[in-house]
């Protein structure tokens, strides 16, 4: 059975395992202090276009999210997010249980806009309760959205103008953003995305590495005290430099954009190859993340060859399902599946 869950079913590229196993016997220091993980986060400032970013590495999705909030949150702060995102939905009360609540925005598309957070903020600025209310300080969005939305220039530019007409920090959870960068349709560079908000994560796990989450910290008054309070979260890697040698080796000659333009290549095939059945998607995407409505007899068969991902039971006897490429999908595989959609 092929899986077509995820896309992180797979382990490392081969230039990471090779650049592992060349230094494997190398002696560095710990905890991140070492030349690899200088060198990795030179290269990501050198991508973002700016000097003056922190960039702090971390193993995981779920930890490098409950680290970035926990770190510039007041215990009485809460966090906008959608009702799909990640920390509302997938991580286990994560950011709940480090005392922040999720105030979570229902969306069709899985975005948050600036009209939305200028609505939902002056109904708590206007509200004579507000101080037994939680205080909302930070917006998160995931780009690529969870369900495979993109923001476009335009769309960030005008919610990181709102975030910052009322004082809210923006968090980008980038965990597929080799995905989101690689998209035909995309607009956003890596310059474009540190300039429009206060920190985001580069995502390694989905994206090629055996794991890692790069946090690029912008806004000064986040920058201070985070490597202790990564450490009190278990977040500091003793053998850091594994982590930076990663990076380095994603953020050198664009493999990070190579690779992760395989993924999107092959999801646009399985796309067309829906679209040319006249299946319905749950949203129009152009990431490597599709979601599509099968009938419940079609996705039955499907899974009789490959692994999906069920999303949503809908009435009249169909499914949404999420299928998922990555940068290490066989091309053979999604010619089966292709081909399998278009007779089914």
């Amino acid at each position: 059975m092929y899986y077509f869950t995820s896309d992180y079913t797979e382990g490392g590229t081969p230039e990471i395992l090779e650049a592992l196993a060349a230094t494997n016997f190398e002696q560095t220091g710990g905890y991140g202090i070492d030349p690899y993980c200088e060198a990795a986060a030179s290269l990501i400032r050198k991508e973002c276009g700016r000097s003056d970013i922190d960039v702090h590495f971390m193993t995981g999705g779920t930890q490098t999210n409950l680290t970035i909030i926990c770190a510039a949150l007041r215990p009485f702060h809460g966090v906008y997010g959608t009702v799909q995102s990640h920390i509302n939905t997938h991580e286990a009360g994560a950011i709940e249980r480090t005392g922040h609540k999720v105030l979570d925005l229902p969306t069709t598309d899985g975005k948050i806009t600036a009209a939305m957070i200028s609505e939902q903020h002056e109904l708590y600025l206007n509200d004579p309760s507000r101080e037994h209310l939680v205080q909302p300080k930070m917006v998160y969005i995931s780009q690529p959205t969870e369900i495979g939305s993109l923001y476009h220039k335009d769309e960030l530019e005008a919610l990181y103008a709102v975030c910052q007409r009322y004082g809210l920090y923006l968090f980008i959870d980038g965990a597929r953003l080799g995905y989101g960068l690689t998209a035909p349709d995309n607009d956003l560079t890596l310059a474009d995305i540190t300039n429009n908000c206060d920190v985001f994560c580069i995502g390694g796990t989905k994206c090629g590495a055996l794991f890692g989450e790069a946090a690029v910290i912008v806004n000064q008054a986040l920058k201070a005290d985070f490597r202790t309070i990564m450490k009190q979260g278990g977040a500091v890697l003793a053998k850091g430099r594994l982590l930076g040698l990663q990076f380095e080796t994603l953020f050198t000659d664009g493999l990070y954009y190579k690779i992760c333009r395989h993924g999107i290549d092959l999801a646009l095939q399985i796309k067309a190859a829906v679209k040319e059945r006249g299946l319905e998607f749950v949203t129009d995407s152009t990431t490597n993340q599709q979601f599509i409505i099968f009938p419940q007899t079609m996705y039955d068969e499907l899974s009789r060859h490959f692994v999906l991902a069920p999303w949503e039971y809908l009435s009249g006897d169909r499914i949404a399902a999420r299928i998922c490429t990555s940068w290490a999908t066989d091309p053979a595989q999604v010619d089966k599946l292709c081909n399998l959609i278009k007779t089914l």
